[in-house]
């Protein structure tokens, strides 16, 4: 499989500049989102040039990937990307078993929201719940990379937390989406940004990984892309900056910290300042939500990977004026949503980032 090209889009991004915020999408947008096969690769099966000009950076992509994939079983050791096929959900249980940590990246939950592209996301995200009670082996925590909510009504904050409750994990770091701040963001920190720096940043360790959470939603700027700023990315050379270059690094924010598709704000402006900081180390893994679809990409030593949402899914980039939320037969949309599981060995610094379906 190849990339199919995409015509070049002149519409904007589905973000109000002035406003500093995303407008209102009426949740049934037409389209049919790009559902791959995926196999085993090597380093020369990822793209080194790009030869399209419609605005789409594919370099370091797989070549065999589309733009919302299934579940692969991806591997980060001394910096290279390697992957196999992620058959049914068993054949991994070994792994998760026999692994020194595991750990569940979920996304983009939008509680609250009601319209065509999914009207029950409580129960998504409830049966996300139920898929991590089910693994072999409980994860230590999990990430939830934003959009909890879909208006930041204290309402939907209230359903989150009671679904969480459902999870034998009980350790759960969070944050935010730009739905999640509507309100300057005072309900999320204080509900699941405590003991966070500014609009909620902060960093942990947990079996020799040094895990930082960076938000790039609280400075929308024209134009549409996320932003960390100038406090943010100072923060973070500190934080770094006493660490041994064989620790291995998991940045997770919002947006994606690459180019994904500008003109739809699928990017962040500054992130090539944030990420100079951590490209002097062996192992980076960087792991994002926000495009509710699965991307991977390899840039040196720095592995990107963004998460599919458990909520609905969004168009491929580029292929309709704007990202708003895909309407799917009843059928395929759980096989269109999903969470992430990550394993560590400790002995060999490897992670292993896993995608499955809930269908």
């Amino acid at each position: 499989m190849t990339f199919i090209p995409q015509s070049r889009i002149s519409v904007g991004a589905g973000i109000i500049a002035e406003l500093n915020q995303y407008g209102p999408d009426d949740g049934c947008a037409t389209a049919n989102p790009i559902l791959s096969t995926s196999v085993p690769t090597t380093m020369s099966d990822f793209i080194e040039t790009n030869t399209n000009d419609d605005g789409i950076d594919r370099r370091g992509f797989l070549k065999c990937m589309a733009w919302a994939g299934t579940g692969v079983i991806w591997s980060i050791n001394g910096g290279l990307l390697t992957s196999t096929v992620l058959g049914q959900e068993a054949n991994n249980r070994g792994a998760i078993a026999t692994a020194e940590m595991n750990f569940v990246q979920i996304s983009d939950s939008h509680i609250g929201f009601n319209k065509p592209a999914n009207t029950d996301v409580v129960g998504t995200f409830r049966e996300t719940i139920m898929h991590i009670n089910a693994l072999p082996k409980v994860p230590e925590f999990l990430l939830h990379t934003g959009d909890l909510t879909h208006l930041s009504d204290p309402g939907q904050f209230d359903t989150l937390a009671q679904v969480l409750k459902e999870c034998k994990t009980t350790d759960v770091f969070y944050v935010p989406g730009e739905h999640d701040i509507y309100d300057g963001g005072a309900q999320y920190r204080e509900r699941f940004g405590k003991n966070t720096t500014g609009a909620g940043w902060h960093s942990f360790d947990q079996k020799g990984i040094h895990f930082i959470g960076l938000v790039n939603v609280a400075n929308i700027q024209e134009g549409g892309l996320g932003t960390l700023g100038q406090e943010q990315i100072d923060w973070l050379e500190k934080d770094v900056k006493g660490l041994s270059t064989s620790t291995p690094i998991v940045l997770f924010a919002h947006i994606p910290l690459w180019a994904v598709y500008p003109k739809w704000g699928w990017g962040t402006d500054d992130a090539e300042r944030a990420l100079s900081f951590v490209k002097r180390f062996g192992s980076v893994t960087v792991l994002n939500g926000h495009i509710h679809q699965v991307m991977q990409k390899v840039e040196g030593n720095i592995t990107f990977h963004t998460a599919r949402g458990t909520a609905f899914p969004l168009p491929a980039p580029g292929s309709v004026p704007k990202p708003l939320p895909v309407v799917v037969e009843a059928p395929q949309l759980k096989k269109m949503l999903g969470l992430t599981s990550v394993n560590y060995t400790e002995t060999n610094h490897t992670l292993a980032v896993v995608d499955t379906t809930l269908g």
